[in-house]
């Protein structure tokens, strides 16, 4: 059983910072890309970050340039830094883990989420 818990949402104004983390935890081979997706309030679901096994990234337009994604392989973390936040990067953060797990296929695995509130 492979599981992702994140932690750092919460509530700030705008052009504030925020950091959240997430740790993957249990029976893994190797975790391949990780990264961060986000839902607002009747929206669709949207990737906001990835980042590969050896470090390369990639980000949505709208974070370009404000949000930085960085993973410590050692701990099975992954981290997205959040400056110059906007009022409309208010969602819940969803992290995920394409992981590879002993006899069973590769398979992606999701945290729970977490809130990021921007105020104007």
């Amino acid at each position: 059983q492979v599981q992702l818990v994140e932690s750092g949402g919460g509530l700030v104004q705008a052009g504030g910072s925020l950091r959240l983390s997430c740790t993957a935890s249990g029976r893994m081979f190797r975790i391949n890309n990780m990264g961060w997706y986000r839902q607002a309030p009747g929206k669709q679901r949207e990737l906001v970050a990835v980042i590969t096994i050896g470090g390369s990234t990639n980000f949505a337009d709208s974070v370009k340039g404000r949000f930085t994604i960085s993973r410590d392989n050692a701990k099975n973390t992954v981290y997205l830094q959040m400056n110059s936040l906007k009022p409309e990067d208010t969602a819940v953060y969803y992290c995920y883990a394409v992981v590879e797990v002993v006899g069973t296929p590769t398979a992606h695995y999701w945290g729970q989420g977490t809130q990021v509130t921007v105020s104007s």
